[in-house]
């Protein structure tokens, strides 16, 4: 059976380009891997695959959700697994690429088996998450679980939520199931693994241009029309890079020109985690660089 292909890296690294490339290249399907190109309301700053790039290669789980609903590790491994069933049985080979590592760490070691939670709690704390705000709840979270909250930051309610009510339902702390892993949707023989890792500044450099293309391409009225649906600010879709910021100018809170250079800030900023979670976790990962097709031809041993 021809191997699964995983490309990672960090955000405007060139995976996209390279998977695309491959697809055409292997008769293969790009399988998305990333938490925000999900959503179908957020095409230009998520960077989504073009009509073009479409019209030359199968791609799955791209703009599939809407904004309105919180997509979940365990919903895409779910979604992932239907679709590498219909890649082989179309004999395509499966090219999983994104930059959330969350989700390629799942695919190959597991899903932590966290029990469903009663609907009342998890109801209770999302509330609550409404009427605290982000500060407050995280200070809720660290006084009951200390631990969690050492490992989540303020600015992540959605995560901190999620502890809070894991707590109050099972009655154990987050930190305690994350002890334990189910079964991994591919094993590590089944594989192909490559990552894309550009120099600091080449990698920046990158992520201020694509984001200039983007406010070229209509960023804003994107952000506009995410708007028009009122969702709450914890929302995934809205915390995405790049949506706060043109929000605030939308508001009349900041210029265009001071949206845009916050919107890069945060894209580095970010940048610079994804490398460092890559480095910390995917050490192991032969590295390519953007465009070397043939480099991952040669270790899927398709030459």
């Amino acid at each position: 059976m021809t191997r699964t292909i995983l490309i990672a890296g960090p955000t405007a690294s060139g995976k996209s380009a390279l998977a695309l490339a491959l697809g055409e290249r292997l008769n293969g399907a790009v399988i998305n891997a990333d938490s925000m190109q999900v959503y179908a309301e957020l095409n230009i700053l998520t960077a989504r695959p073009s009509a073009a790039d479409l019209a030359r290669a199968p791609h799955r789980l791209f703009g599939h959700v809407p904004a309105a609903e919180a997509y979940s590790v365990g919903r895409w491994l779910a979604d992932v697994a239907r679709e590498l069933a219909a890649a082989r049985e179309l004999s395509r080979v499966p090219i999983i690429v994104g930059g959330t590592g969350l989700y390629l760490y799942a695919l190959l070691h597991g899903l932590t088996p966290v029990p469903d939670i009663a609907l009342p709690v998890r109801t209770h704390w999302r509330a609550e998450a409404e009427r605290l705000g982000p500060e407050a709840l995280h200070a809720v979270l660290a006084a009951r679980d200390p631990v969690m909250a050492g490992r989540l930051r303020p600015s992540d309610p959605q995560r901190v939520t999620r502890a809070l009510e894991v707590l109050d339902g099972s009655g154990r702390s987050l930190a305690d199931w994350a002890r334990e892993t189910g079964v991994p949707l591919l094993g590590e023989a089944s594989v192909v693994r490559a990552v894309l890792m550009p120099e600091r500044e080449d990698l920046y450099a990158r992520c201020d241009r694509r984001f200039d293309l983007m406010l070229a391409a209509g960023a804003l009225a994107e952000v506009e029309a995410l708007l028009a649906l009122s969702l709450v600010t914890e929302k995934p879709a809205m915390r995405a890079l790049g949506v706060r910021p043109l929000v605030a100018h939308l508001r009349g809170e900041l210029t265009l020109a001071a949206a845009a250079a916050q919107a890069k800030a945060e894209t580095r900023h970010y940048a610079k985690r994804q490398t460092t979670w890559i480095r910390g976790r995917m050490a192991d990962w032969p590295r390519v660089e953007a465009g070397d097709v043939e480099a991952v031809v040669r270790m899927v041993g398709l030459s």
